[in-house]
């Protein structure tokens, strides 16, 4: 039996993880690199092992960081089999041909660039990493479907159980029971854990006792603000962007942020800590489908969500709020001085819609920006949260005068204590490995997980269990 790492290795993004044992080689999650050009180009880059050669891929949850490089992989001559809850089936789907979309207008835009008469040797460098057909075909390899707590048998001597991790809709931990030459080994990977006593989503579950944990660590070393503060802040910077005469711009992510913050804003409405003309605008194709993806799969919602499906309410929708899919009322949005909402991905700023807003936006005092996640070194958002004065936006130099609000609250992520937490109800593990996490993130937070050997594994090292 042995681990070998191939992403999210002291860093947060490409989470990749093969695991051999009895004959079988079995990958858990194949997530793609976000965030500055060095880290897209590793991307294109060999997995590290033969596509060819993987049986099973096991996919935690749907987000591009742990699902994007599938249709790659199948490019590349995965023939095997993928299992994933019913829900992250659907949203995966969602995320792959969104990003094979946008690789396809990137490389176009390239093309357009570089001239129709580019030398042979650069075609290369003007090509997606994979097409909207590459990312259809990969879908073809979703197999079975895991149901929380329901053993899953993979091949004689290994078996899978998915567990909710509480951090997006559908979103799984992972338990190997594995047995190869008279040796057991159960073995825990964590997928991205959930920040616990949110909405709308069940708290993490933990399987019990576990021999080795491999853990994500994004933010071992902090603790995040309580909600009710956090939306304190939230629907104060709302209301005071409003009383300037402004708009309010709010990069998102099209899975779980957006939704929770519709359901938020809901509650705001209903609560009277906004006013109930508040008029609200998702603008993100992808974030819209997202949304009706939610409202298919209330098996996965808490009990107070749940409660509110059952009643007939949807709990995502608010009297003013408007989904805007087509490029022409994306447009008309420009128009609107004051007083709106404008929800559009991608959290990050690094691609969509939200370029286009913050364009007509970052310059106007009355305005205000909200970020409500995390955004990655060397990426448009990070860049205005550092203190930018100007931010380049379609090669135009555009002055940052909109006041700029960073919400931290809104994690999806366990926070330190909330990891801690966790890691102690997997019982007393031989060993833990820290992936998903910056190095000095992990740094911090081994020496405080106990009685357990902590390993920081870089990309392509191999652990024997």
């Amino acid at each position: 039996m042995k681990l070998s790492f191939h992403g999210a290795d002291r860093g947060v993004t490409g989470s990749c993880h093969l695991l051999e044992c009895a004959g079988q080689r079995i990958l858990i999650d194949c997530g793609m690199y976000q965030g500055s050009h060095e880290l897209t180009e590793e991307n294109a880059s060999p997995f590290g092992f033969e596509a060819s050669s993987i049986d099973i891929l096991l996919l935690t949850h749907a987000h591009l960081d742990h699902c994007g490089r599938i249709p790659l992989l199948a490019n590349r001559g995965f023939k095997g089999e993928i299992i994933s809850t019913a829900a992250s089936r659907e949203l995966a789907r969602l995320v792959m041909l969104d990003a094979a979309d946008l690789q396809e207008e990137d490389a176009a835009r390239r093309q357009r660039r570089a001239g129709r008469h580019t030398q042979r040797e650069h075609q290369t460098d003007e090509e997606p990493l994979y097409t909207v057909l590459d990312a259809l075909n990969s879908l073809e390899f979703f197999g079975r479907t895991a149901v929380y707590g329901e053993p899953l048998e993979l091949a004689p001597g290994i078996r899978a159980t998915f567990f909710d991790a509480g951090h997006i809709l559908g979103s799984a931990s992972i338990l190997l029971e594995l047995t190869e030459a008279g040796r057991h080994r159960r073995v825990l990977f964590s997928g991205d854990i959930g920040n616990a006593g949110r909405p709308i989503l069940r708290d993490p579950v933990v399987p019990g006792d576990t021999d080795v944990v491999v853990m994500e660590s994004t933010y071992g070393d902090r603790q995040h603000k309580t909600m009710q503060p956090t939306l304190d802040e939230f629907y104060g910077a709302i209301r005071d962007t409003f009383r300037r005469g402004g708009n309010v711009i709010v990069p998102t992510f099209a899975l779980e942020r957006t939704q929770e913050l519709l359901y938020f804003l809901r509650e705001g409405v209903d609560h009277d800590e906004l006013g109930a003309a508040t008029q609200v605008f998702l603008d993100s194709p992808m974030a819209i489908s997202a949304t009706r993806i939610f409202t298919r799969h209330p098996e996965c919602y808490d009990a107070a969500a749940a409660a509110l499906f059952r009643q007939g309410q949807d709990p995502f929708d608010l009297p003013g709020l408007h989904f805007t899919r087509e490029t022409a009322e994306s447009i008309a949005l420009n128009r609107i001085s004051g007083g709106a909402i404008i929800m559009a991905g991608s959290g990050m700023c690094t691609g969509g819609r939200i370029r286009h807003h913050l364009k007509h936006h970052l310059w106007r005092e009355n305005c205000s920006v909200i970020f409500v996640g995390f955004a990655a070194y060397g990426t448009l958002g990070r860049r205005i949260i550092d203190g930018a004065k100007s931010v380049r936006i379609f090669n135009e130099h555009i002055p940052v005068r909109a006041r700029i609000y960073t919400i931290n609250g809104f994690s999806a992520h366990a926070d330190q204590h909330e990891l801690l937490a966790w890691h102690r109800r997997t019982g007393q593990p031989e060993r833990t490995i820290l992936v998903h996490g910056d190095e000095e993130v992990m740094q911090h937070l081994a020496p405080l997980l106990g009685d357990t050997r902590v390993d920081m594994p870089e990309l392509g090292q191999e652990i024997e269990l």
